[in-house]
């Protein structure tokens, strides 16, 4: 008989219409992910964005696709190139793209086809405030967001910065899509607390994937 409760058994768990954790989803593809996060890092190495305010970001950047998201003073938006070095980002590799139509398609969301992918690296301490992701062209398009290494506590919230947020642990493997009636509802991440993860270290890596145009 099954267990239900086991870690090694992915699960669905929803948190609002149109959205869900898909629970351990790619843990069994993480090593593998997390090479790739590598091989990603060594043609577009994660530094800390500048917001328009001129604070820097305690979360580390880096991105593949055919866009990736920038930060300078007139806001946050798109741009097909990086601008700190004016090389064009990485290519999404096949295995990204196939992981996120299959998580959004899992959700709800079929015929999803990223062009951006955003890999967040956290420290302990490192955290994301509320915000509403909203740059992209076409928001009936879902975020599919991946969690690999340390857990971390995802806040999601309403459409106000100050409606009530539910606070849900994220664990390695698990993924999040939200799109719909959901889509630009505020979510953060809580300060990471210390740890070592025996797969990505003392780190929590998020690859987000959206469709920006």
């Amino acid at each position: 008989m099954l267990d239900l409760f086991s870690d090694e058994i992915p699960w669905s768990e929803p948190l609002a219409e149109g959205a869900v954790i898909l629970r351990r989803q790619v843990r069994d593809d993480a090593e593998t992910l997390l090479k790739v996060i590598n091989e990603i890092a060594l043609r577009n190495p994660f530094y800390h964005r500048i917001t328009p305010g001129g604070h820097r970001m305690s979360v580390a950047m880096t991105h593949c696709g055919d866009f990736g998201w920038s930060s300078d003073a007139q806001g946050y938006h798109y741009t097909d190139r990086d601008v700190e070095t004016g090389q064009k980002w990485p290519p999404m590799p096949e295995c990204f793209r196939q992981l996120a139509a299959d998580a959004a398609s899992q959700a709800g969301f079929p015929h999803f086809n990223p062009d951006a992918c955003l890999i967040n690296r956290y420290e302990p301490g490192t955290k994301l405030t509320l915000h509403q992701d909203k740059d992209e062209r076409d928001l009936r398009q879902p975020i599919v967001s991946v969690s690999l290494g340390l857990p971390a506590v995802f806040q999601f919230g309403g459409f106000e910065r100050s409606d009530a947020a539910q606070r849900v642990l994220l664990e390695h493997g698990d993924v999040v899509v939200w799109g719909g009636p959901s889509r630009l509802r505020f979510h953060g991440i809580l300060p990471l607390k210390f740890g070592v993860h025996p797969l990505a270290g003392a780190f929590r890596y998020n690859i987000t994937f959206r469709r920006a145009r």
